[in-house]
């Protein structure tokens, strides 16, 4: 008797977990349809989403609890409605991608339900009739399909996270080789060098190139002179006004930069370093360099001080254990470190517009930006530049990528 109670208790249907867990995401995917075609000025659509988001809302609530035999049908039934509006939505719908994915959420997961709800053993969970040798096939049948389940699951929420990222860039890449300067139209309908050479072929954008790889060189550089010495000095030294310190760079990083862009202005203008490449190495590498010093400090505490008291003790003095035994360990930290300068500097926008007037002195940021007038904006040119200028980054993060995952483990373990 007792085995019967434990197996009969703790067993559910793999699919009623999954619908669970699935139609909640599925609703709230409906929802965003809906907001979507609003956006589109389809109202008519937009209702259909609303009402099949609160369909399946319903049928979640609806869901068999291996109890109350009668929740089964009605949540076939609302399943049932649901997946005849969405079909029928999709037969009215054109066939273009959007479309596609839209219909497919409003017409899956309530296919889902009628499907699964029909199958032998959630009809026979959801009925009451199990006995003990049918509550323990199913246990081991919930072993065999929970994780094929979960893994779909995972990979559809993946897939979709993805998406978000990678459609914008291929739709920028889609109009950086289509003819003319469009924003719209159809993905892949045309095809066309014209912008790539029309940028490169330009001697301004290579004038762009070289002054944000000297501010991103030498700010990564100057970053890491200053930064690497300072994590350090926080980390093994207990010195006057050092949690005050520390404390002051937490401080600085809760403002918004625009609010010392008037002072920055007045210090590099006093100075004479307006329009230069100095003064953005200058500017770059002190907004950076609170951030910079906390992480390298973080990951300075992780190295054991017994290497260090080792290194004393075989003769070697502060400095040489610093570059021999703290600075080499660290290598993961620093990559990271001088990759955020690198790109703070590279993809920097407000202060370069503000510190330089000139467009030979313009940065890449600055000088994209100038290519969108507010007359005769051209897209496809922006387009073909935006992918130039992204390649070097992607390379960075290629190269470097087990540092950089070394980096963000950096100092989560101490000792």
């Amino acid at each position: 008797m007792n085995s019967l109670n434990i197996a009969t208790r703790s067993y559910v249907p793999a699919e009623i977990h999954a619908l669970r867990l699935w139609l909640p995401f599925a609703v709230l995917v409906t929802i965003i349809i809906a907001g979507l075609e609003v956006l589109r000025n389809n109202h008519g659509a937009a209702l259909i989403a609303l009402l099949l988001a609160l369909l399946l809302g319903l049928t979640r609530w609806q869901l068999p609890d291996g109890k109350n035999s009668w929740k089964r049908p009605l949540a076939q039934a609302l399943a049932a409605v649901s997946l005849s509006i969405g079909a029928l939505n999709l037969v009215t719908h054109t066939l273009s991608l959007y479309d596609i994915w839209a219909s497919c959420w409003l017409t899956i997961p309530a296919g889902l339900v009628v499907y699964w709800l029909f199958i032998g053993p959630v009809s026979s969970w959801s009925s009451g009739r199990l006995n003990e040798r049918m509550a323990e096939k199913g246990l081991a049948r919930n072993r065999r399909t929970w994780p094929r389940l979960e893994a779909v699951g995972l990979h559809t929420l993946l897939i979709h996270a993805i998406s978000i990222v990678v459609i914008p860039v291929i739709w920028i890449m889609d109009i950086s080789i289509s003819p003319g300067n469009i924003l719209g139209g159809a993905i892949g309908d045309a095809f066309t060098l014209e912008h790539y050479s029309s940028v490169l072929g330009g001697k301004i954008f290579w004038v762009w190139t070289l002054n944000s790889l000297v501010v991103a060189c030498g700010t990564t550089l100057f970053g890491l002179m200053m930064a690497v010495p300072a994590g350090y000095a926080f980390s093994r030294w207990d010195f006057a006004g050092r949690k005050g310190s520390m404390f002051a760079f937490m401080l600085i990083q809760m403002f918004p930069g625009i609010i010392i862009l008037v002072p920055y202005f007045m210090v590099m203008k006093t100075l004479g370093l307006l329009n230069t490449s100095l003064g953005l190495i200058v500017v770059y590498s002190v907004t950076a360099l609170p951030l910079c010093v906390w992480m390298l400090k973080g990951f300075f505490d992780s190295v054991p001080r017994a290497l260090e008291e080792a290194a004393l003790l075989d003769g070697c003095t502060q400095v040489e254990v610093f570059f021999r035994i703290v600075l080499p360990l660290s290598l993961p930290a620093v990559a990271m470190t001088a990759l955020f300068s690198f790109l703070t500097a590279w993809n920097e926008y407000l202060l370069a517009l503000v510190f330089n007037t000139s467009n030979e002195q313009y940065t890449l940021p600055v000088g994209l930006a100038s290519m969108i007038p507010t007359t005769g904006q051209q897209w496809g040119d922006f387009a073909a530049a935006s992918i130039v200028v992204s390649i070097p980054v992607v390379f960075l993060f290629v190269m470097f990528q087990k540092a950089l995952i070394q980096g963000l483990s950096a100092g989560s373990v101490k000792g």
